[in-house]
C-alpha cells in the first residue's frame, strides 16, 4: 500500500481530512486537560493515557448512538470513564478538555502541505465535532468544504458525516481521496461507501484485523504530496475571480 513510486499519481477533485490526529495532535494537546481532571477527583495515580484512551473509546461507542452533539458525548464518556477506573466524579469536568482547544498543537507538516495542496486541490475537512469547537482550534484557515458531524446530525462510523461529505463534495465520491488516522472512524466509515482513504498512521499502529484495509498508508500527510499531482495547473476558486 505505501509502494507507489511506479504508479500513476492521482488527481481527485477533493481532497479531505480527518482533523483530530491528523492535522491536530490532539492527544499530546489535551493530556494536560486530562491530568487536570484527575487532579479534580484526587486521581493522580491513574495513568492519565490509559484514561485519555478508554474515554475517546467510549466517545466512538456513542458515535453509533441516536444523534447528540460531540460536548454531550464527550460528558457522557467521561462519565463512564470515572465508573471504569472505579472513579467518583461529574461528566462536566469534561469543560476543561473544551477550555484547551485554543491552545492544541497542529502536526508540523500540516500548515505547509494543506498550502502546496491548495494551489492545486480544493480541499475539506471532516471531523466527528461541533463547529464551534472546530473553530476553537488552530486550524484556522478557509477549507473549500467543511463537513462536522453537527453539519451531518452523525458521526463518521456508520457513515453519516462520510455521507454529507459525497452529497456536499461537488464531484463524483470516487474523485474524493479522504486522509484520516482512525481505523474505527475513517476506515470503518468511509471504506464501505466506496471512498479512497489514505490511512494517516502517525502514531505507527497495527492496522485491526476488523477494520476495511485502508487504500494507502502513510506517517504523515506531507507524504500525500507524493501520490497526488502537484504539477498540474493552479485551480481557479470563485474568491480569486
Amino acid at each position: 500500500m505505501n509502494d507507489h513510486g511506479n504508479q500513476k499519481r492521482l488527481h481527485p477533485k477533493l481532497i479531505s481530512f480527518d482533523v483530530f490526529g491528523t492535522l491536530v495532535s490532539v492527544r499530546d494537546s489535551s493530556y494536560g486537560a486530562f491530568e487536570r481532571i484527575l487532579s479534580e477527583v484526587h486521581a493522580h495515580q491513574i495513568d492519565v493515557r490509559a484514561f485519555w484512551e478508554y474515554w475517546e473509546h467510549r466517545n466512538i461507542a456513542h458515535y453509533w448512538d441516536p444523534y447528540r452533539s460531540y460536548r454531550e458525548i464527550c460528558e457522557l464518556s467521561l462519565s463512564e470513564t470515572f465508573s471504569h477506573f472505579n472513579l467518583v466524579g461529574d461528566g462536566r469536568l469534561i469543560g476543561l478538555y473544551f477550555e484547551a482547544f485554543p491552545h492544541f498543537i497542529l502536526y508540523d507538516d500540516v500548515a505547509r502541505t494543506l498550502d502546496r495542496l491548495s494551489k492545486h486541490y480544493r480541499l475539506a475537512v471532516v471531523s466527528n465535532i461541533d463547529d464551534d469547537l472546530l473553530a476553537l482550534t488552530p486550524l484556522r484557515r478557509e477549507f473549500d468544504l467543511t463537513c462536522t458531524a453537527q453539519r451531518a446530525r452523525g458521526y463518521k462510523p456508520d457513515g453519516t458525516l462520510f455521507r454529507h461529505l459525497i452529497e456536499h463534495a461537488g464531484c463524483r465520491k470516487d474523485e474524493i481521496l479522504h486522509a484520516g488516522q482512525s481505523q474505527f472512524t475513517d476506515l470503518v466509515g468511509g471504506k464501505p461507501l466506496g471512498l479512497t482513504i489514505a490511512w494517516i498512521n502517525r502514531r505507527q499502529i497495527a492496522l485491526d484485523e476488523s477494520v476495511p484495509r485502508p487504500d494507502f498508508i502513510f506517517s504523515d500527510i506531507q507524504s500525500l504530496t507524493e501520490l497526488v499531482e502537484i504539477d498540474a495547473a493552479p485551480i481557479q476558486r470563485a474568491s480569486d475571480v
